[in-house]
């Protein structure tokens, strides 16, 4: 070998050792300084990804939720294999082979760097996206990517491929706040991961290289051409065959941004739920994946939600037309020969309200119509669903009566419509009066149903809760329950007769009246509930006491600071909340119990349950098991001698006193099956408390049954139901109208005015305005339940009384009636002299007071 050629080899190995003892030393130190300053990686295997709150009903339908990022986390084996090959083919076909890290990529990559002078991102295996999505940043320096490889291998030596691909498959951003493949599914095609087809599935797995660039509602041209590609990666890797290419890729870009699968439109609810859990966990309610599923029955809320709106809406027909959303010229849409598109232009802007769907008059008949709704369907308005729209007066006129469909539409007109049945629709407009519906469980609390208004989207005012409005005739049966208390009976005598009051804290001079104008002299009590009678009323709050009242109607709920202190009590001046006046009149349909509504039934992470509600609940059996278990622990203790208390022992006791219920930790982890068996067992005891004696209760059931049967609250009866008791309530000038009623089961408050109060209108009474709406829900709620049976209580009687005087009736007087009385308060017979202490006699002596 010449030695110019050995001089040149023995230079080259001399450098090319050099070249890898150096790339040695430097690989040693560059390790030597990354690797201990690297995040740690063990944290992947209980990492906790950022999943949105959400809120279900009872029985699991999805009614929200609630969070910056939409997110729903699945398992590897709940990922469909047609979806992981198709993310193999588009980012990563080597993952199961290569040990974090593809060195033909990084090759290739580098090579890409010598001959462009441009850094791109080729080389990213999955593993090293994982490593980037959870350490990184995303931004492209040399120092970046060494992290990004040493962290790459730290992961595949602590995770299986399966754990990687799990993280990857659940972190990934996609558009559209979409993270991960189940909430890119449901984004952009409204379905579960598992019901895509192979093109949607190609669609999805090409987001991840660029989720804006390839957004196939975004960029549909783009992003088909991305979902081409991945088609033929996994067509060339033999994870699809021939057919299945060529089908898929046929198929048109179709993907749009859907909204959540709800599953019951329950959105006042849903935001109490969300308070309430920000309330409990702050910012981490957003992000934690808690799952809390309410009270809420499913089918009965929809139920709700239909009675509110049709009630509103008849409402609205009762008081006339107050016009069109506006009118367009049909022959001049530039409709560039699609009319059926210019029509949705021109309804576009508008949002559907409710259940009124907006729409354009096509064509008018003599009594009928044809309109285009913004769903893209041809509706039908008969005359029976156009002649009510007169034009409004004001809440008490209307303007003439129509006589042919064009007084009121014409082509061209934008307007709402509500489905009628039938193949029919009403013209509709928004209502401006409100409502609110409101049903609890008397036995525990439990919020079955909550409507806070017609629309929450177009008026988030929760009603129920928030509202604060006066109950008017509904609040009667509370005054005449202190009555009871108090030694008056359903037989008393009160005269129904003109008064008039000069009282501090009422006007100069007041001179109330019954809503029919008219006097009935001297009437039982019974009889007065029943019509609803306001001067009895008064009387009666009279004769008790007005300060004696108030204290008494607290055990029903009520605030103090929210009741009138003068005789306009009587008539239910106060305030009170829908959501509270159910809650009080859950007393009388549970035979007397104080319970407190709920509406979460518990609390879910991770799938275990983390927080349960513990209601007040009505057992009068574990109530009477409860006294004897501490009569005779008491019992047990008088014949003992108290160990003296250590010092640390009554702060203990203090501290858990004080502290609020938490899930005891022996219970973590439990299904709900095993919860609910826990609930009714002996573990977890919570009692209502009782604040109405058997009797009184009693009583005041009959009394309200009564209303039902033969008074204000009759049109209930079309129910054909023996169980139910309830009150109308009416304020003035009909600015609220109500109805309250129950069974054993259920408690439903309805309640109909304007936020801002105004009236209703002429005759809009509680039994006109709210009770339809009771009804509609009631029948519903009562489906299938049978009736519930008013059992007599120890202590009471049933004696056969004259009607006109409340006394004990001969036993051959003819219209002689049958009256329930406590046992010691049992009439004494007409030609006995009343003492003058009983109620009866105070009852006479209080018209004399007041004249």
């Amino acid at each position: 070998m010449r030695p110019t050629i050995k001089k040149f080899v023995t230079f080259c190995l001399t450098s090319a050792l050099t070249l890898v003892l150096l790339g040695a030393i430097g690989g040693i130190g560059t390790y030597a300084y990354i690797v201990p300053r690297l995040p740690e990686i063990s944290s992947l295997k209980n990492v906790q990804l950022q999943v949105p709150l959400r809120v279900y009903a009872r029985g699991g339908e999805l009614m929200a939720e609630f969070g910056e990022m939409k997110r729903t986390p699945l398992k590897y084996k709940e990922f469909p294999k047609v979806l992981i090959h198709a993310v193999l083919a588009a980012e990563d076909d080597r993952f199961f082979e290569h040990p974090g890290v593809d060195y033909q990529g990084i090759l290739r990559a580098t090579w890409q760097l010598i001959r462009t002078g441009k850094r791109t991102q080729g080389g990213s295996t999955i593993t090293m996206q994982v490593a980037r999505n959870f350490f990184l940043s995303r931004e492209k320096t040399f120092l970046r990517k060494i992290n990004e490889i040493f962290l790459a291998l730290e992961i595949e030596h602590e995770l299986t491929k399966e754990e990687i691909l799990t993280l990857y498959l659940n972190k990934i951003y996609l558009g559209k706040r979409a993270y991960g493949f189940a909430a890119a599914a449901q984004v952009y095609y409204g379905k579960p991961l598992a019901k895509l087809d192979l093109s949607e599935i190609a669609m999805i797995a090409g987001l991840p290289k660029a989720p804006s660039r390839y957004n196939p509602v975004v960029a549909p041209e783009r992003a088909r051409i991305r979902r081409d590609y991945v088609l033929g990666r996994m067509l060339a890797l033999g994870y699809i065959n021939k057919t299945e290419y060529d089908r898929s890729k046929q198929v048109r870009v179709h993907a749009r941004v859907h909204g959540l699968n709800i599953g019951v439109e329950a959105p006042y609810v849903a935001e109490m739920v969300r308070d309430e859990m920000v309330k409990r966990y702050g910012g981490a309610a957003y992000t934690d994946g808690f799952e809390v599923y309410t009270t809420i029955d499913a089918r009965l809320q929809k139920a709700a939600n239909r009675a509110l709106r049709d009630d509103l809406l008849a409402y609205e027909r009762r008081h006339g037309y107050r016009g069109i959303i506006k009118h367009v010229d049909l022959l001049g849409l530039d409709d560039e020969g699609d009319e059926l598109a210019a029509w949705t232009r021109v309804l576009k802007p508008l949002k559907p309200v409710g259940h009124l769907q907006p729409a354009l008059i096509i064509s008018v008949g003599d009594e009928s119509a044809y309109a285009f709704t913004r769903e893209g369907k041809m509706v039908y308005l008969g005359w029976d669903q156009i002649k009510w729209a007169r034009r409004r007066i004001d809440e008490n006129h209307l303007g003439p009566a129509l006589r042919h469909a064009a007084d009121v539409l014409k082509a061209g007109d934008v307007i709402y419509v509500a489905a009628a049945g039938a193949g029919c629709h009403w013209l509709a407009q928004i209502p401006k009066v409100a409502g609110a519906l409101v049903s609890l469980r008397p036995k525990d609390g439990a919020t079955e149903v909550l409507v806070g208004g017609f629309d929450y989207y177009q008026s988030k005012f929760n009603r129920v809760i928030q509202a604060q409005r006066q109950p008017g005739s509904s609040f009667k049966p509370f005054v005449y329950t202190a009555a009871l208390d108090k030694g008056y009976t359903a037989a008393s005598i009160i005269n129904d007769a003109p008064v008039v009051f000069d009282a501090p804290g009422l006007e100069d001079t007041w001179r109330p009246e019954n809503y029919s104008g008219h006097f009935f002299g001297p009437t039982r009590l019974r009889v007065a509930l029943i019509k609803s009678r306001n001067l009895v009323s008064i009387r009666l709050l009279r004769d008790i006491g007005i300060g004696y009242t108030v204290r008494y109607v607290t055990r029903f709920g009520f605030k103090p600071k929210n009741l009138p202190h003068d005789l306009s009590l009587a008539l239910g001046s106060g305030a009170v909340a829908p959501y509270e006046l159910a809650t009080a009149y859950a007393v009388f349909a549970n035979g007397g119990y104080k319970i407190k509504p709920y509406f979460i039934d518990y609390i879910r992470r991770d799938d275990h349950i983390v927080d349960m509600t513990r209601p007040l609940q009505v057992c009068p059996k574990c109530e009477a098991a409860a006294e004897a278990r501490a009569k005779a622990e008491a019992d047990e203790k008088a014949r003992q001698k108290p160990a003296p208390p250590t010092s640390e022992a009554p702060k203990m006791a203090a501290k858990l006193e004080a502290a609020p219920w938490q899930l005891p930790a022996q219970y973590a982890g439990l299904n709900e099956r095993e919860w609910a068996q826990i609930r009714q067992g002996p573990q977890l005891p919570r009692l209502a408390k009782r604040v109405l004696s058997p009797q009184t209760a009693f009583l005041i059931n009959t009394m309200l049954r009564d209303v039902i049967r033969k008074g204000t609250g009759r049109r209930a009866l079309v129910l054909k139901r023996t169980d139910l008791g309830g009150k109308t309530g009416t304020t003035n000038d009909q600015r609220d109208a109500w109805f309250t009623g129950f069974n054993g089961d259920v408690a439903t408050i309805a309640w109909v005015g304007f936020d801002t109060p105004q009236p209703l209108g002429a005759h809009e009474t509680g039994a006109r305005a709210a009770l339809p709406m009771w009804i509609s829900y009631m029948r519903a709620a009562l489906q299938g339940r049978p009736e519930t049976p008013l059992e007599q209580p120890p202590g009471i009687v049933s004696v056969r009384i004259d009607p006109d005087t409340g006394e004990l009736a001969d036993a051959n007087q003819r219209d002689a009636m049958f009256e329930y009385f406590r046992s010691k308060n049992v009439p004494k017979r007409q030609t006995e002299e009343p003492s003058a202490n009983s109620p009866a006699k105070r009852g006479s002596n209080i018209t004399e007071q007041l004249f």
